[in-house]
């Protein structure tokens, strides 16, 4: 089957094999559309084809290779982007079967992390997945280099006595070993951050959920309702993997309840395991999270399945059990956008953009958070005036009167804080 596009520049052909009559494929076959176009591709003509298993050479048959290459004159297209990761051979035969530019998934996805990576170790992360991806593929990757003009750098430089591909492979070797070093260190001072936070009491809450569903377009929405008003703002675009960087943030709502809010890098149907892996100390903070905000977006009729893929890659960074609360946001897009905001156990109905909801989310997130308070006395001798500071910065204060022994503080708190001062507890 074949449909065209447009005929604008850059323009891709995209093609993809339903395997077993997969009934999810028109929905990844249209993601796949959409990070084309984030990726400044614009998609021409799209070739799909009905397989029990994709061939393991080239993909396809020699009769559909024919109609990629007629569609590739047809349009004028320079690129085909493939919705399975291809291995080594296939990428290699079809680079040179087809003569143009092949992607896959994969590569397109490293491709937009290439562009969107802003702090430094966004950049390593990312680096260290395209070079474990590049690896096994540079015989196909080194001909897609060539109908691109050339390589430069370490890809052109001849060797006496090596071939170019051990010239290659050497020095990619040697920069993933450079980066796992660099990631190390960086691994090391995100710890030492967590272990500060710890300290400090104050729960983490991770926003989590698919790709453009309007995470940080929430985040930005609490910073403006519960922000301390230091806060900065977070990038927030209607595209896929808007932003790749993690960042926290602090909810103030009041009555010493404060929380860090996390964004992270947005989910998508069969996220390649490798980029799970060079972002794992990123992904983590939703791992180490004391609650989760699984953000969907209500108005794709997809939703349901985004949802489970969000579950899945959870459970692979073992951060299925953690307490969720499930925001379907743009709902007001919705059949019923009377009804916002809407909330039934643990989800609520409601529109980040507009903000109709955020006092329902906020109260929901501080029970989850702040609802098993203990209740408890305390009597602090002046001198310990470090113990008075800390219970007014972190717990809630009902009472306090200043006695002849010290302070004495009637207050509301969780186990973990009273574990720090228990030695001043009238219990």
């Amino acid at each position: 089957m074949i449909e065209n596009y447009s005929n604008e520049e850059r323009k891709a052909v995209l093609a993809g094999a339903r395997i077993g009559g997969d009934r999810e494929f028109e929905s990844s076959m249209e993601e796949l559309s959409g990070l084309a176009k984030a990726c400044g591709y614009t998609p021409a003509s799209r070739v799909t084809q009905n397989l029990d298993r994709v061939d393991p050479a080239a993909y396809f048959g020699s009769g559909k290779l024919e109609e990629i290459r007629q569609e590739l004159y047809i349009t004028g297209a320079e690129t085909v982007i493939f919705l399975n990761t291809l291995t080594p051979s296939q990428l290699s035969n079809l680079t040179r079967e087809l003569s143009a530019e092949v992607l896959d998934k994969t590569g397109l996805i490293l491709q937009i992390f290439g562009e969107r990576a802003r702090t430094a170790e966004a950049r390593l992360q990312v680096e260290y997945a395209r070079l474990q991806y590049t690896l096994p593929r540079l015989v196909g990757l080194r001909k897609n280099l060539s109908r691109q003009g050339g390589a430069g750098g370490s890809m052109s430089n001849k060797g006496s006595g090596e071939t170019q591909l051990e010239l290659d492979r050497r020095h990619i070797e040697k920069r993933m070993a450079e980066l796992r070093r660099e990631l190390a260190g960086v691994e090391r001072s995100r710890e030492t951050m967590r272990k500060k936070r710890r300290q400090a009491g104050i729960p983490l809450v991770a926003l989590v959920g698919y790709t453009n569903a309007g995470k940080s377009t929430l985040m930005n929405r609490m910073l403006e309702h519960f922000g301390s008003g230091e806060e900065k703002g977070v990038l927030a675009e209607d595209m896929l993997f808007a932003t790749l960087d993690t960042t926290v943030r602090r909810i103030t709502p009041g009555d010493n309840r404060d929380f860090l809010l996390s964004d992270t890098v947005g989910f998508i149907h069969d996220l390649p395991h490798d980029l799970i892996q060079a972002f794992h100390s990123t992904l983590e903070e939703a791992a180490l999270a004391d609650l989760l905000i699984q953000v969907v977006d209500a108005s794709d009729e997809n939703h349901e399945r985004h949802i489970a893929v969000t579950k899945k890659t959870l459970e692979e960074l073992s951060a299925g059990n953690i307490p969720m609360i499930t925001v379907m946001n743009k709902a007001d897009r919705g059949p019923h956008p009377e009804l916002v905001p809407l909330v039934t156990g643990e989800r609520i109905w409601m529109s980040a953009k507009s903000g109709e909801g955020i006092r329902e989310l906020t109260d929901m997130i501080l029970e989850k958070l702040f609802g098993d308070l203990i209740s408890c006395d305390f009597l602090i001798p002046y001198q310990e005036g470090a113990a008075e500071h800390f219970l007014r910065e972190r717990a809630q204060i009902l009472r306090s009167e200043y006695r002849e022994e010290g302070t004495f503080l009637s207050c509301r708190l969780d186990r973990r804080l009273l574990a720090r001062v228990k030695q001043f507890a009238l219990l």
